[in-house]
């Protein structure tokens, strides 16, 4: 198995273990906090519920930015924002922690699903062994073979 390919598993799986990402469309101003919601039918595509007047919803395109629970699994992708507020899809991705954002359900006046289509995305994933783990405590010099995997990579589809 290729590293990208490794890489791409592994996207998908550190983020349905801590879904946190900071998303902001690409040169208007910062990026915020949001949960991605995962959907395994849907490839290079990654919803957020949002409230109606959320800055990404005039949608473009976009950054988005993940860093794993275990600090070891980091992603930039790249793509583009745009509003899909399709019933279905919002009742395939709902779930009490969405509940809690908008009281009034799937009905609430300020729902809005976006969706982030990737384009493309760097990935890294320190996979760094323990020789390379005690260089970097006393101060070592790292070898290559010892940094972890990274790969650029056009599609996120394993």
């Amino acid at each position: 198995m290729s590293d990208a390919h490794k890489l791409k598993e592994h996207l998908w799986k550190k983020l349905s273990q801590g879904p946190f990402m900071m998303v902001g469309l690409s040169g208007h101003g910062h990026a915020e906090p949001l949960t991605a919601q995962l959907d395994e039918d849907q490839a290079d595509r990654i919803y957020f519920f949002v409230g109606r007047d959320n800055r990404l919803v005039p949608g473009g395109a976009a950054m988005a930015q993940f860093v794993s629970k275990g600090q070891d699994f980091f992603a930039c992708l790249a793509g583009t924002v745009s509003v899909d507020n399709d019933p279905a899809m919002i009742d395939k991705l709902w779930s009490k922690p969405v509940e809690a954002w908008f009281p009034g359900g799937r009905n609430d006046p300020s729902l809005t699903l976006i969706r982030l289509d990737i384009d493309e995305a760097e990935l890294w994933e320190s996979d760094m062994s323990l020789t390379g783990k005690l260089k970097m405590i006393f101060g070592g010099k790292i070898d290559p073979s010892e940094e972890g995997s990274h790969a650029k990579v056009s599609s996120t589809v394993v």
